[in-house]
């Protein structure tokens, strides 16, 4: 039997690295108080970053005193056992694949690149291949990073495969660490910085808002939703918008919309998406949470009209990402233009 099996669970010191599942730390006179997720990254030691530890809590593999829990801000108790199962690393890798990458930025420790719409970011079901991971590999080679078992080297954050825009991918274990901080603390105390621009239907009744509304698993257990704050899967989640632009504004005739500077204070799936739906302005073009307003075409002139239906994607887009750089400790700010069909779609809506 392996020392490290739950039967026989091995208690080592705090700050010491972990690499086999499961094992048991021992909470010290200092744990008291403290919340779970902070004094378990300091207890994992340097390597493991504190967004890596609340995944893991969320995913049922954290225990104390032989109960699973689910919560990151639980306070600690001294003399508590906390028991931790860290997945293997998956065996199978993405292999590397020529694709073509629109780089912005590269050095020793990242890669930033503006990804097209269409382009999936890492492997999963029905996209095995072609993904942003597949091309990174081939574009990067050995160099990109991977921890605990996560089969997305180097990724720190997404765009969903219709959004296009800013990302910037670690290079590095010191990078990945510093950056996956960074994105889980969504520049609160740091110097992070994202912007999205959305093309809206509807025109928001004030020029500036924020919506802040828990997001969790819509009925279907695919999509997102806003959901009761007291929900067990709820998740704080916050968008702040600001309207850049307002089309149709006053005119009857025609179904009116905004271009919508979107900032996240959280990064939850879908959020822009579905906060925006939320509010009654739902993104043009999005399948999951705009077909309520898909009919509004029919009120466009007949050119437009026929660009909207053929608009196959959520007008959404990443243009902005700021970050420090976790080596040279510099900011860094990359901006990426609006592409070209959703630049073509705006562009038609200045005409109304």
């Amino acid at each position: 039997m392996s020392a490290h099996s739950e039967e026989t669970p091995e208690l080592i010191e705090a700050g010491q690295f972990i690499e086999a599942a499961p094992t048991v730390l021992e909470a010290g006179a200092e744990a008291a108080g403290q919340r779970l997720d902070q004094w378990l990254a300091s207890a994992l030691g340097p390597d493991m970053s504190r967004s890596r530890v609340q995944m893991l809590i969320r995913q049922g593999a954290v225990s104390i005193d032989g109960k699973p829990v689910d919560e990151t801000k639980r306070k600690m108790s001294a003399g508590e056992r906390v028991s931790v199962v860290m997945p293997e690393p998956e065996p199978a890798e993405p292999q590397g694949e020529p694709i073509a990458l629109d780089v912005l930025h590269e050095d020793d420790e990242l890669i930033v690149i503006n990804k097209p719409a269409g382009l999936v970011v890492h492997p999963g079901a029905g996209n095995w291949t072609g993904t942003l991971v597949n091309a990174l590999i081939h574009h990067c080679g050995d160099s990109l990073s991977g921890i605990g078992g996560v089969r997305r080297p180097g990724i720190v954050h997404r765009l969903d495969k219709e959004t296009s825009g800013v990302m910037v991918v670690a290079k590095t274990d010191r990078a990945h660490k510093a950056l996956s901080e960074a994105f889980a603390d969504h520049g609160r105390t740091g110097d992070l910085e994202r912007a999205y621009l959305a093309l809206v239907w509807g025109i928001p009744s004030r020029p500036t808002g924020t919506v802040d509304a828990p997001l969790g698993r819509a009925a279907d257990r695919v999509r997102r939703a806003v959901v009761p704050e007291g929900r067990d899967d709820a998740r704080h989640a916050v968008t702040h918008f600001t309207v850049k632009e307002r089309f149709a504004e006053g005119q009857q005739a025609f179904a009116t919309a905004s271009l919508v500077e979107c900032r996240l204070e959280t990064g939850r799936t879908h959020q822009i998406r579905v906060h925006m739906a939320h509010i009654g302005h739902p993104v043009i073009g999005d399948p999951d949470y705009g077909q309520a307003f898909r009919t509004k075409a029919n009120r466009l002139p007949e050119l437009l009209k026929g660009q909207v239906k053929a608009f196959s994607r959520q007008a959404l887009h990443a243009w902005l990402l700021a970050f420090r750089h976790p080596a040279t400790h510099l900011s860094m700010r990359f901006e990426a233009p609006i592409p070209g069909d959703m630049e073509e779609l705006v562009g038609g809506f200045r005409k109304l």
